[in-house]
Order: C-alpha cells, then sequence, then structure tokens
C-alpha cells in the first residue's frame, strides 16, 4: 500500500515553464511505452506517429475563465479572488488571499465599480454586489495562472493558456496536455483515419487540491462535473468494438471515462452521460477504457501524479521523471509533455 510520500520527486526550479513554448506542438515529448519499458524521446508533433488508422483521441473542451479578481479592503489592504464556482445567486465558492485578515461581512472593492462580500469565511463564499460576478470576469478578470508561474498574466496567455478547441466555459485551470494540439495538427490526425472526439469536465480546485493525508485512503476527492456526449460515447462504444485504441488527452479526459466505465460499456443507453465524479485514481486501479494517455508533467505528492503512476506504474512514472529532468524537459502547465502507452 502507497503512502503520499511514495509520489516524491526532487525538480530543480529552473525547469518549471514560465513561458509557453514557441509553438504548441514544438514541445518535446517523452513517450513511454509500459508494456516494454522503454522512453523515447520526441517532440509533440510526432505523436501523429503514435496513432494509428481506427483509434480515437479523446479531448476536453473545458474553456478557461477569467475568473481571478484583484481588489482592495476598503482599508486599502489588497486582496486576490479566485472563483471556484457559481453557487447561484451571484455567490461563489473562491480562494482567497489573505484570508485570515478579512472578516465576515467585511467587502472588497474592484475596479470599475464592482464589489463583493464575504459571506461565509469557513468555507470561503463571496456574494458580489450588482452588476455580479460573470459581468466582473468579463470586463477585469484574468486568467489564473498557477502559483508557480511566477509573472503577472500578458497577452499571449489569453491565447495559449486556452487550447485550440475549448469550447465551454468554466474551468479555473487549463487542461494542459490539449495546450500541444494545433488545428492543423488535429487535421493531420483526423485525415490519418483517428477518430477525434470531446467531453467537458470543468476544472477545479478537486483537480489540484492538496493531499495531506499519509494513508491515501484518508484522502477523499471534491467532486467535479462532467458530461460525455451521446457522438462521444457512440465513438468510444465504436472504437473498442472494432479494435482500435482510445487515447485520452489528459488526466480530466481519462478520470471522466474510467468513471464512466459501465455507462459506456454496459448500458445501452445512446444519450449524453452527465454526472458528478469524485474517483481518486491512484495504485492500483484497473484502467477499462484508457489505452493510452497524453499527459503532462505533474507536481510531487499530487493526486494527478498518482494517476498516472496507476497507469504506467509508480517505479517506471518516477524513473522517467528523473530521465526528464536529466535531459532537462520544461515541466508543468506550460511545459513538455508525455506519451503513455498502455501496452497489451
Amino acid at each position: 500500500m502507497y503512502t503520499l510520500s511514495d509520489f516524491d520527486y526532487h525538480l530543480p526550479p529552473h525547469l518549471i515553464a514560465q513561458h509557453p513554448s514557441s509553438r504548441r506542438d514544438a514541445s518535446r515529448l517523452l513517450a513511454l511505452d509500459r508494456r516494454q519499458g522503454s522512453i523515447g524521446h520526441k517532440h509533440f508533433c510526432d505523436i501523429i506517429s503514435f496513432l494509428r488508422s481506427g483509434d480515437l483521441l479523446v479531448l476536453n473542451d473545458t474553456k478557461v475563465l477569467p475568473a481571478r479578481l484583484l481588489g482592495r479592503r476598503r482599508t486599502g489592504g489588497q486582496v486576490e479572488i479566485l472563483l471556484l464556482g457559481s453557487l447561484g445567486a451571484e455567490k461563489y465558492k473562491a480562494l482567497i488571499k489573505p484570508l485570515g485578515r478579512l472578516k465576515e461581512g467585511e467587502t472588497i472593492e474592484f475596479a470599475k465599480g464592482f464589489s463583493c462580500v464575504l459571506v461565509d469565511a469557513k468555507n470561503k463564499v463571496i456574494e458580489f454586489d450588482p452588476p455580479g460576478g460573470k459581468r466582473a470576469m468579463a470586463e477585469i478578470g484574468l486568467l489564473p495562472l498557477p502559483p508557480y508561474i511566477r509573472r503577472d498574466p500578458v497577452r499571449l496567455d489569453k491565447t495559449r493558456y486556452q487550447t485550440v478547441f475549448a469550447a465551454k466555459e468554466g474551468a479555473v485551470a487549463a487542461p494542459t496536455a490539449g495546450l500541444h494540439f494545433t488545428k492543423r495538427l488535429l487535421s493531420a490526425i483526423r485525415k490519418k483515419g483517428v477518430g477525434v472526439s470531446f467531453l467537458t469536465l470543468h476544472v477545479n480546485y478537486a483537480t489540484f487540491a492538496p493531499v495531506r493525508e499519509q494513508d491515501l485512503c484518508h484522502h477523499r476527492m471534491e467532486p467535479e462535473y462532467f458530461e460525455i456526449p451521446s457522438v462521444t460515447v457512440q465513438s468510444i462504444r465504436r472504437t473498442r468494438k472494432e479494435g482500435g485504441r482510445i487515447f485520452c488527452v489528459g488526466t480530466t479526459a481519462c478520470k471522466a471515462l474510467e468513471d464512466s466505465r459501465s455507462e459506456l460499456f454496459e448500458s445501452d443507453s445512446t444519450g449524453d452521460i452527465a454526472k458528478a465524479s469524485s474517483l481518486f485514481i491512484r495504485p492500483p486501479f484497473t484502467f477499462k477504457v484508457t489505452d493510452a494517455l497524453i499527459t503532462n508533467f505533474h507536481l510531487p505528492r499530487t493526486t494527478l501524479l498518482m494517476l498516472v503512476s496507476a497507469f504506467a506504474g509508480k517505479d517506471f512514472i518516477l524513473s522517467a521523471y528523473q530521465e526528464a529532468v536529466r535531459h532537462e524537459y520544461r515541466f508543468y502547465s506550460y511545459g513538455d509533455a508525455m506519451l503513455i502507452l498502455k501496452g497489451v
């Protein structure tokens, strides 16, 4: 039985990517074949060489909200708010810095006359005054770059921190494995006879919430809502029936499919799949849907690293991470990518 400390590794700080690559598909690609135990060094544009006619690529088409708001207390102190999700009636779950200095009922003021009130300090709930949170995000919101990107957002981030296929707003972080795809690369993949399908999982705090328990059995995942449209359901069923492989782009797509295994393969329903998932994928876990996983490199001691360790094997993943460090791959959201082929 693994513990939290089993999913640790050393990363030199200079390998944390602070900017995107010059081109999306120019990122490097560490290619792992679990069956052969091999590690190869490629570029992301080479991903097409691993795909065969009849395979299916499944991507998350969520779109990142400009959910980071910079404000001030009426006493003058600066406050940063990251909106995590709407609770209805202009109430939002939020991350607030510095929370400890704020009192319930206190007002936070933003540019252009927007303001909100801290209504529940324990549960980190704020409520916007008219004209409301959506307008505030649209007019003064910033893209919520991760805290390990130690710079302010710039104009380039508005496009590069979104996938080229982003369609449905709702995420507070990008599904980063998808950032490497270009429209040209997706077109070439389709021309090769590979299917391209989409699902939607709005990345929220549950994806990157820290694990605080050494005993992983005590960690509970916050729910994440996802939707798999009927056309994607049918594509997955057809691909599996005809012997093709299912390539999940990102841990979010992987989690949504694995949590829908019974609806995908044990049901005759032809409708959409829509549900909230609290699935915690960690070793040992038996994957029933995913045949290959395209992912970025993940932080130590995170549920994302545990998911990829379950798919490839913990020792193999950590040795691959060591290899990536030796070859100075770029890590995390704007970093390089990894392909994991499960094999037979």
